[in-house]
């Protein structure tokens, strides 16, 4: 049976966050159809000694590969950080010279995608991706 195929447009909720800022760091994406709400594919992964940001960053790079696994051309990306959000829209600078190619190859990411966009939202309403977040770096 040939496996179904993804809705084009998919929902990625990630999270990124480091317990100290730097110290250990993790990311987690949650892919789901905009239509049921079904999850399609969820992972996460410890990053090793990171900044919050970076984690943050690099969590966004795995939603974009996640949704480009499933074969997505638009994705729309939520997560609770403000910063990266505004930053990946260029409505905020990056500051800080070491997150600057972070930045750009999380666009080039999205751009391998297609269409996207990036929204932040409080961290209550980005509970899945949170979860799976620290349960990666309680594994650890």
């Amino acid at each position: 049976m040939p496996p179904v195929a993804a809705p084009r447009k998919l929902i990625v909720n990630v999270d990124g966050g480091a317990r100290g800022n730097p110290g250990p760091a993790a990311i987690a994406a949650v892919v789901t159809d905009p239509d049921s709400g079904d999850v399609l594919l969820e992972r996460s992964e410890t990053i090793g000694e990171a900044t919050n940001n970076i984690a943050e960053y690099r969590a966004v790079m795995l939603g974009a590969e996640l949704a480009n696994e499933l074969g997505a051309s638009e994705v729309e990306m939520i997560g609770d950080s403000a910063v990266i959000a505004h930053q990946l829209r260029g409505e905020w600078k990056v500051k800080e010279t070491h997150l600057r190619p972070l930045r750009d190859a999380a666009r080039e990411a999205l751009d391998r995608v297609g269409e996207w966009s990036i929204r932040n939202v409080p961290r209550a309403q980005n509970a899945e991706a949170d979860r799976l977040l620290n349960e990666a770096l309680d594994a650890a």
